[in-house]
């Protein structure tokens, strides 16, 4: 898969490249400490959480309502009904929880041409820690974030995670990536 960067020039006056950044790692920090509540927080009401499959080798898959997807909601209801399966202990997949550790790097603001919204890239791993098998296993991809500000602040409206080693050994889950 190729992400190209937008050519166009940025208005860095609606998002700093600090401030994208500062948001992009505190949702990192959000999901490593378990801050279910804080982390839901940053996404806008209607935002949209994808997880896009592969067709083919560099391929993912382009429309979550017609193709396969890992993992798709669309809406900030979606995130908190997984989010209330992990505080409960209904998620069996999921019990016990794993331990990750988040790096998020390479954050870049692509287009903020629209007053009050902005495109952000990045790169990601996550590794991940499950104390029931006593095993270790890292994912790592590319973030695509759609921004918005809100009266509270910048806030999540659509994160697309693309899985570049999507060979997952048992579970992955939405605190894993």
């Amino acid at each position: 898969m190729s992400v190209d960067l937008d050519t166009r020039p940025v208005s860095r006056e609606t998002l700093s490249q600090d401030a994208a950044a500062t948001l992009l790692h505190q949702e990192a920090l959000y999901l490593d400490e378990r801050r279910w509540d804080d982390w839901l927080a940053l996404y806008v009401p209607d935002a949209r959480y994808w997880v896009p499959a592969w067709t083919a080798e560099g391929n993912p898959t382009a429309d979550p309502d017609t193709e396969i997807s890992l993992i798709f909601y669309d809406s900030r209801d979606g995130l908190e009904d997984r989010i209330w399966r992990l505080k409960s202990g209904l998620s069996i997949a999921s019990n016990p929880l794993r331990r990750t550790a988040h790096l998020v790097t390479n954050v870049l603001v692509t287009d903020a041409t629209v007053p009050g919204e902005a495109e952000v890239k990045a790169s990601w791993n996550v590794s991940v820690y499950d104390p029931r098998r006593k095993s270790s296993h890292v994912f790592f991809g590319r973030y695509v974030y759609r921004l918005r500000q809100t009266g509270d602040g910048w806030r999540i409206a659509a994160k697309t995670i693309y899985l570049l080693n999507d060979s997952i050994p048992a579970v992955a889950d939405v605190y894993m990536l």
